[in-house]
């Protein structure tokens, strides 16, 4: 599943080719589970509008429209891509809502398993949890206060931080030293900053690497990330660590498959 990098750039990128046109029409699939808000008031909401601006929050896409129209939300789920097409490129294979624009292109949501959604929201979407790019320190160190639970399960926890999954949390937890089992609630201040200080880099720095493509992820030109390249830890058990050279390990904490170093992590 996209995770903030990943749906970072995907906002960015639709906003660059986007914002300020208006939407002269929408077409919908007959696939129900693609849709939290029913098809029909999704094309009454958007028709007309215009799309003011596209941005991340947590690890979905909201797209602000003209005044007294509500938000458009789009969550990739899985395998969801939403692109940035000319009308005479061929309509991909599992395309469930295409947006006409009045720049001539089409906005296309596109998603094989149909576990991502789209919906309508009139109160404004705020997110489950707290930005992880902009929460204070005193903050953070707060989310983990008392908690018996593993970090790495806290870090997936979305309605603590939203926008980190698995990935960046074993790239963050890597490169603060941290192993993943540790009890969140048992973390020195120290650590939980040191870990702060991690996660925002690593996020930052796959965004400018267009995030990471290991499944069927791609931006809104249908491009791939590189951030994949550079992962430490992620999916390489067995492999020996970058840094150390020990065999990585993998165990599963919160349900969740996790690799980590021995010897770098304590």
């Amino acid at each position: 599943m996209p995770e903030l990098p990943e749906v970072e750039t995907v906002a960015n990128g639709v906003h660059e080719r986007v914002h300020g046109q208006t939407i002269l029409s929408v077409w919908t699939s007959d696939k129900p589970q693609t849709f939290k808000t029913p098809p029909a008031e999704i094309a009454e909401a958007l028709t007309g509008a215009k799309i003011e601006r596209v941005r991340r929050v947590g690890k979905t896409i909201v797209a602000d429209l003209s005044k007294g129209r509500p938000q458009f939300l789009v969550h990739l789920g899985m395998t969801g891509r939403l692109l940035v097409s000319t009308a005479e490129t061929p309509v991909p294979p599992h395309t469930h809502a295409i947006l006409s624009l009045s720049g001539g292109k089409e906005l296309r949501f596109v998603d094989a398993r149909r576990f991502g959604r789209l919906s309508l929201d009139r109160e404004g979407y705020g997110g489950p949890g707290r930005e992880p790019l902009t929460i204070s320190d005193d903050d953070f160190v707060a989310l983990f206060k008392g908690r018996k639970i593993a970090i790495k399960a806290a870090l997936l926890n979305q309605s603590l931080l939203h926008g980190v999954g698995n990935i960046y949390a074993d790239e963050s937890l890597f490169r603060a030293g941290i192993r993943p089992r540790r009890a969140a609630g048992r973390l020195t201040r120290a650590e939980l900053l040191r870990l702060k200080l991690a996660l925002v880099e690593v996020l930052k720095h796959a965004i400018s690497l267009g995030g990471s493509s290991v499944s069927d992820y791609v931006d809104a030109d249908g491009v791939a990330g590189f951030f994949q390249l550079e992962h430490m830890v992620y999916s390489r058990a067995g492999e020996t660590c970058k840094i150390c050279a020990t065999p990585l390990k993998k165990l599963v904490v919160g349900g969740r498959t996790t690799v980590f170093c021995p010897t770098c992590q304590h």
